[in-house]
């Protein structure tokens, strides 16, 4: 539920044994869930219940336009909402680049759900406003009618995509209007 009180859908896979203990995967942006495509099966082989969320604005959850809305405090309360709905608990947190910030975020408030934590490619910021490296992605993002995800991620890998991979990571996001939530706030 949006501050406003919009209501705002979260797309998640929720695969596995419903009786074990999930493990969330949080990924990044502009990235997914898709991201995890291969780690999910591997994970439900081995008997865990896997819970890969899309973050708000990203891949299948809702997308808010107004940009504005897009806060670190407003994904924060969000997620918590969905955490508190779900009923999750046992969680093995695995999260990475900004699901990391946004899931490390909700250790102290809702603590006593997770049970092992995995971080990688993430942080917490200091709260002292953006760093170099944020100023810049808010500069490019903004500045695009569409934001070439597919190309993004591209960018950040060892081996080539392909063109399959590169058209699902696009898919999220076919149009500027669907470019805010990757694209963040200055708030």
């Amino acid at each position: 539920m949006a501050q406003d009180g919009t209501a705002l859908r979260f797309h998640f896979l929720d695969e596995g044994p419903r009786d074990a203990a999930p493990v969330l995967l949080l990924h990044g942006n502009p990235p997914w869930c898709d991201l995890y495509r291969h780690l999910v099966p591997g994970l439900v082989e081995l008997g865990h219940g896997v819970v890969a969320l899309d973050l708000m604005g990203m891949g299948r959850s809702d997308k808010p336009i107004d940009q504005g809305k897009y806060t670190m405090a407003a994904h924060v309360d969000w997620m918590g909402q969905w955490i508190e709905a779900e009923d999750l608990s046992d969680v093995t947190l695995f999260c990475q680049d900004w699901g990391g910030i946004l899931g490390l975020c909700h250790l102290p408030d809702h603590g006593d759900r997770f049970a092992r934590v995995i971080a990688a490619n993430t942080g917490l910021p200091e709260g002292r406003g953006m760093n170099k490296f944020m100023e810049d992605w808010l500069a490019f993002s903004q500045s695009v009618d569409v934001l070439p995800v597919g190309a993004l991620v591209q960018g950040g890998t060892t081996r080539n995509l392909s063109d399959a991979e590169v058209a699902a990571y696009d898919a999220p996001f076919p149009d500027g209007r669907s470019r805010p939530a990757p694209s963040g706030s200055r708030r």
